[in-house]
C-alpha cells in the first residue's frame, strides 16, 4: 500500500458516500515534515478517526498572517569586496521563498549573470509559469486554489528581492531613495512557494509548501509569516522547520508584528532563526510647520513635485462624536463637509492601513494629512507612499499638534518634504512593531535570536505605486519583521555558500555571536522609545554579515540534543514524536532542561538554587589560539565560567566550558536582569547574550 492509500484508509465510511460533487477530503499527504495528511472533515469524521489504529492526533486548520536599496550598503556588503566577493554573492544557494508568489517580469528577477541551478535542485515551475522562470527563478508554485504562482498581493515579491534579487539602478518611489536596488545574496536562486493570498495563510498549505521545498533541495527556507502562539508539537511552521532542519536547510522566520509588547513572538523553537525588525540610517523626511512657528519632523515617501506647500487650516476628526473610528480616519468615517481644503490630523491604528487613511483624507477633499502614532509606537515612524501631502510623526508630537488646536480658533499648518536623507548616528533603532521575548513555548531558549533591517524597506512590488508608466521596474516602500526575516535569509544564503559544510545551528551562531549591540554612535541600541533596548527585543544584537563569516568559534547544536530537549519540556511521547516522526520513549533518555541546549544564548529562570550549564565550542578561526572569558554580571546575578581560558590546537577542535549561575543576596526581588559572556583571542571576539528571570523571593 503506497503513502497516499494508507492515509485515505483512515477516512470514515461517511466519507466513502459523499456526494461526489462536493471537494476532495484529501488535500494533502506529507511525507517529510510530518507523517501525517491535511483532510476537510467534520467533527463527527475526525472523532471516528480518532478510533483507528495508527492515529495520533488531528487539529483544526488555522489562519496564519504575513508579518509584513540601502541595506545591503548599510550592512556593511560592498561589490567586489569582503563578504559578497568572498560568498560570490550567493553563487548556487537555493533560497525558497513561502509568501504570496511572485512578479516574475520584475527587472530584480532577471538572470543576467546568473549560472544554471545545481544538479541536486529537483524543484519546478508549474506548467502555466514554465516560461517565467529562468536561472534566477528557478522554481515555482502555488498551493492556493489559484492557478498560478503570480503575486497578487505584493508582499511576496518584496520578501524575494529583498533575500536575493539582482541589481536593479534607478530604484525609488517618488524618486525619494533612489539608488541600485539589490538583495542580499544577489546570485542566489530564489525557489517560489505560493501559500498566502490577502486574507492569510492555511497552515495545511504552508506544511505542503515546506514539504516540497525539502524535496526539491532549497538551502535557506525565508518564511515571513506566523500565528498566534502554539506548542512547538501543533505547530505547522515549527514541525516543518524541524524536518528541514533536520536534512540541513536553515529556516529564517519573522518574529511577528506584536510590539512592543512583552511574549507576543512568533516562531520561537530553537531550530528556527528568529528575527526581529529594526531601522535603518535612512530617513524620507518632511516637516510640518504650524501656525505658531513650530516645526515637527516626520516621515514620508510621498512625491513633493508639484507639491504647493502653502499653510491650510487643520481640522481634528476625533471631534465627531457619533463615529468614534473617524479619529483613526477610516474609509467612510470621514463625512464632515468642514474637512474640504483642510490638514486632517489622524491618530495612527484603528485597524486601517495608513496608505486607506489617506485615501479616505483625499476622498472627503482633505489637502493634506497628519498621522501621529499611539502612545506605545514611541519614534517608530513609517516612510509611506501616500495618495496625498502626508507624513507620519511620533506620538509626542501628536499631542504637540492637538494642544496647539486647542489653543487658538484657527489652526494652520504647512507640510513640506526634504526627500531622502542617510546618515542617522542612532541607527539601528528597535522597531515598536516587533515582537518581543521572553520565549512562552520555552523560556529557557532566548527570542528573537536577532535583529535586521524591518522599517521603511525598499524592495520591488508588482505595481507602480507613484504612477510610473511603461516601466517593470516598480518598487515599494513597507515595514515589518516580514522585511527583516529576508534579510537574514540573504545572509544566512552568503554563510551557506563560504561554509556550506556548516550545519544551520552552525550559521546560526556565526550571525549571532558576532552580532553588533551598539549603534552607529557607539551607544547601545536603541528600542522606539530611544532607551537601551531589552534584551527581549534585540536578542543577540544587530546582524553583521562580515563578521559573521569569520566568527572564530560556533556553537553546533547536534541534532540528536533535541530528543532529550522535547522531553525535558515535559511533553508526552506522542507530542515529541509528532516532532520527530516515530515513536519515542522519553524514559529512554536523561531529560535536559531548556537552558542546556548549545545555544549560542541564556536564557535562565533563577531562584534561590544555583544552576550549572555546559557548553561546547567547535574552533573555525586560527588552530592554535587561546580564547579568555569576560563576563558582564546581570545586576544580583553571579556567573561562574570553568575553565576561564580555553586553549585550541587544531581546526574543527570541540572544547567544552561550564556556566553557574547565583542568585545574590543583594539581587532584585523579582524581574529580568541580562548581561553576557565573551571568549576574545587575539583576532576574535564571540559574545553570548544571558538573561536572567529572577523568580520572586519567598520570606519565612
Amino acid at each position: 500500500m503506497d503513502l497516499e492509500s494508507w492515509y485515505k484508509s483512515f477516512f470514515p465510511k461517511t466519507i466513502e458516500t459523499a456526494d461526489l460533487d462536493e471537494k476532495p477530503r484529501l488535500i494533502y499527504s506529507y511525507h517529510n515534515v510530518i507523517i501525517g495528511f491535511a483532510a476537510r472533515l467534520s467533527a463527527k469524521q475526525v472523532k471516528e478517526i480518532e478510533m483507528t489504529p495508527g492515529f495520533i492526533s488531528a487539529w483544526r486548520q488555522r489562519k496564519l498572517f504575513l508579518h509584513t536599496t540601502h541595506t545591503p550598503s548599510f550592512l556593511g556588503l560592498q561589490q567586489n569586496i569582503g563578504l559578497w566577493r568572498d560568498a560570490n554573492y550567493g553563487k548556487g544557494v537555493i533560497i525558497g521563498v513561502l509568501d504570496t508568489g511572485i512578479s516574475p517580469d520584475h527587472p530584480s528577477f532577471s538572470d543576467k549573470g546568473m549560472t544554471p541551478p545545481p544538479a541536486k535542485w529537483k524543484g519546478k515551475c508549474e506548467s502555466n509559469f514554465t516560461t517565467k522562470c529562468n536561472n534566477k527563478l528557478i522554481g515555482a508554485r502555488t498551493f492556493l486554489n489559484s492557478d498560478s504562482p503570480i503575486d497578487d498581493v505584493g508582499h511576496g515579491t518584496h520578501t524575494a528581492s529583498t533575500a536575493a534579487g539582482g541589481f536593479v539602478k534607478g530604484a525609488n518611489v517618488y524618486g525619494n531613495a533612489n539608488g541600485t536596488a539589490v538583495g542580499i545574496a544577489p546570485l542566489a536562486h530564489l525557489a517560489i512557494y505560493k501559500v498566502c493570498d490577502s486574507f492569510g495563510c492555511s497552515d495545511s498549505d504552508v506544511l505542503a509548501a515546506m514539504d516540497a521545498a525539502i524535496d526539491d533541495g532549497v538551502d535557506i527556507l525565508s518564511i515571513s509569516l506566523g500565528g498566534n502562539r502554539k506548542l512547538f508539537y501543533e505547530d505547522p511552521i515549527a514541525l516543518g522547520a524541524y524536518s528541514a532542519t533536520k536534512r540541513g536547510i536553515l529556516v529564517s522566520c519573522s518574529a511577528g508584528n506584536e510590539g512592543p509588547y512583552e511574549s507576543s513572538l512568533s516562531n520561537e523553537a530553537p531550530w528556527i532563526l528568529t528575527v526581529g525588525a529594526s531601522s535603518i540610517d535612512r530617513k524620507l523626511k518632511a516637516t510640518v510647520k504650524l501656525g505658531n512657528q513650530k516645526i515637527l519632523e516626520g516621515e514620508s515617501a510621498f512625491h513633493p513635485k508639484g507639491h504647493n506647500s502653502i499653510f491650510s487650516p487643520l481640522y481634528d476628526p476625533s471631534r465627531n462624536e457619533t463615529d468614534f473610528d473617524s479619529l483613526y480616519c477610516g474609509p467612510g468615517t470621514l463625512s464632515d463637509s468642514e474637512i474640504k481644503g483642510k490638514i486632517v490630523v489622524c491618530s495612527a491604528g484603528g485597524g486601517y492601513s495608513r496608505i486607506d487613511k489617506g485615501q479616505a483624507v483625499k476622498d472627503a477633499g482633505g489637502v493634506g494629512m497628519i498621522i501621529f502614532n499611539t502612545a506605545d509606537d514611541g519614534f517608530t515612524k513609517f516612510s509611506d507612499p501616500h495618495v496625498l501631502p502626508a507624513l507620519h510623526i511620533t506620538y509626542k508630537d501628536g499631542m504637540e499638534i492637538l494642544d496647539y488646536m486647542n489653543s487658538t480658533s484657527k489652526p494652520i499648518a504647512r507640510i513640506a518634504f526634504q526627500g531622502t536623507i542617510i546618515g542617522d548616528k542612532d541607527a539601528p533603532v528597535i522597531a515598536a512593531f516587533s515582537s518581543r521575548g521572553p520565549n512562552i513555548a520555552s523560556p529557557g531558549i532566548l527570542k528573537p535570536d536577532i535583529i535586521g533591517p524591518g522599517l521603511n524597506i525598499l524592495a520591488a512590488w508588482p505595481t507602480s505605486v507613484d504612477n510610473k508608466k511603461n516601466t517593470k521596474s516598480t518598487f515599494n516602500i513597507i515595514s515589518g519583521t516580514s522585511m527583516s526575516c529576508p534579510h537574514l535569509s540573504g545572509v544566512a544564503a552568503l554563510l551557506k555558500g563560504t561554509h556550506p559544510t556548516w550545519s544551520p545551528a552552525a550559521i546560526k551562531s556565526a550571525i549571532m555571536t558576532t552580532a553588533n549591540t551598539v549603534n552607529f554612535a557607539n551607544d547601545p541600541i536603541l528600542d522606539e522609545r530611544l532607551l537601551p533596548a531589552n534584551i527581549f527585543a534585540i536578542g543577540a544584537g544587530h546582524v553583521n554579515p562580515s563578521r559573521a563569516n569569520d566568527p572564530g568559534l560556533i556553537y553546533d547544536t547536534h541534532f540528536k540534543d533535541y530528543f532529550p530537549y522535547l522531553c525535558g519540556l515535559n511533553y508526552t511521547n506522542r507530542q515529541v514524536g509528532n516532532l520527530m516522526q516515530r515513536k519515542v520513549d522519553c524514559r529512554s533518555v536523561k531529560h535536559i532542561p531548556e537552558a542546556q541546549l548549545n545555544y549560542p544564548s541564556f536564557s535562565i529562570i533563577l531562584g534561590d538554587i544555583s544552576q550549572t550549564y555546559t557548553r561546547t565550542v567547535t574552533n573555525v578561526g586560527e588552530a592554535k589560539s587561546s580564547y579568555s572569558m569576560e563576563i558582564a554580571l546581570p545586576p544580583g546575578v553571579s556567573v561562574t565560567v570553568k575553565p576561564s581560558i580555553l586553549k585550541f590546537s587544531r581546526l574543527n577542535q570541540n572544547l567544552k566550558y561550564q556556566v553557574t549561575f547565583t542568585r545574590r543576596d543583594n539581587s532584585p526581588n523579582s524581574g529580568t536582569v541580562q548581561g553576557f559572556l565573551k571568549w576574545s583571542s587575539k583576532k576574535y571576539s564571540v559574545r553570548s547574550p544571558i538573561a536572567v528571570v529572577l523568580q520572586p523571593k519567598i520570606d519565612f
